[in-house]
C-alpha cells in the first residue's frame, strides 16, 4: 500500500492560522526568520525535524500532535504493535549534511507516547542525514542502542562515534545531535522521558 506524503506546509499554514497567528507572529515566538515559514508553508522548503521542533514550539504543539491526522485508532489497551502500526513522524523530510536531498531520516514512534510518559522510537538514518544543524535541547532524558550501521552523536561539545551494538543515554538539556556520516543506512531503537516530540 502506498502512503500519501504527508503536506508538512499545508498542515503548518493550517495549525498557524487554527491558533490566530500571522507568520511574523509564529515566527517571532519560535525565534526564527519570518521567511523561513513562508517557504515551509509554500512547500518551498523541507524542514529539518529541529526546525520543525523549534517552529512548533511557538504554537505550542508537540510533533506527534503535528502530525496527528497519521494516528492509527488504537484501543487504549493495545500492548503490541505491528511495524505498519507505528505512527510515522518525519519519514518525508529530506535532511540537510553531506548526504544531500537524498538524505532522510524516518522516526517512527511506538504507541501513545503521553499516555505512558515515555517516547520510544524505530529510527532510520540514510547516508547523510542529519537531525539539523540546530542542535536539539528538551526537558528529558534520553538513550538509545545503535541496531546497524554507524551514528555520529553530538551531546555538548563532545562527539562520538556509535557503531552496531554502541548506546548512549545523557540528560536531553544538553544540546545535542544526531548524524549518519557513513555510507550505509544506520538504525536506532531510542527511548525519551518524558516525551517531546
Amino acid at each position: 500500500m502506498i502512503q500519501k506524503e504527508f503536506d508538512v506546509g499545508s498542515r503548518l499554514r493550517s495549525v498557524r492560522t487554527s491558533v490566530g497567528l500571522s507568520q511574523r507572529q509564529l515566527a517571532e515566538r519560535a525565534d526564527v526568520p519570518h521567511g523561513q515559514i513562508s517557504m515551509i508553508e509554500g512547500n518551498r522548503s523541507s524542514p529539518s525535524v529541529s526546525s520543525l521542533r523549534k517552529i512548533l514550539s511557538g504554537i505550542p504543539m508537540t510533533m506527534a500532535e503535528f502530525f496527528k491526522t497519521e494516528i492509527l485508532a488504537h484501543p487504549q489497551e493495545q500492548v503490541v504493535f505491528r511495524p505498519n502500526e507505528l505512527l510515522d513522524l518525519t519519514s518525508q523530510f529530506p535532511q540537510s549534511g553531506d548526504g544531500g536531498p537524498e538524505a532522510h531520516l524516518s522516526l517512527r514512534q511506538v504507541g501513545d507516547a503521553h499516555r505512558h510518559n515515555l517516547r520510544i522510537l524505530y529510527e532510520v538514518y540514510s547516508p547523510g542525514a542529519d537531525t539539523g544543524e540546530t542542535m536539539l535541547e528538551h526537558e528529558s532524558s534520553e538513550g538509545g542502542v545503535v541496531v546497524s550501521g554507524e551514528l555520529e552523536l553530538t551531546v555538548g561539545g563532545a562527539v562520538y562515534l556509535l557503531r552496531t551494538g554502541d548506546s548512549f543515554l545523557f540528560d536531553s538539556r544538553r544540546p545535542h545531535r544526531f548524524r549518519n556520516v557513513s555510507q550505509f543506512p544506520t538504525t536506532v531503537v531510542s527511548a525519551c522521558a518524558p516525551p517531546y516530540l
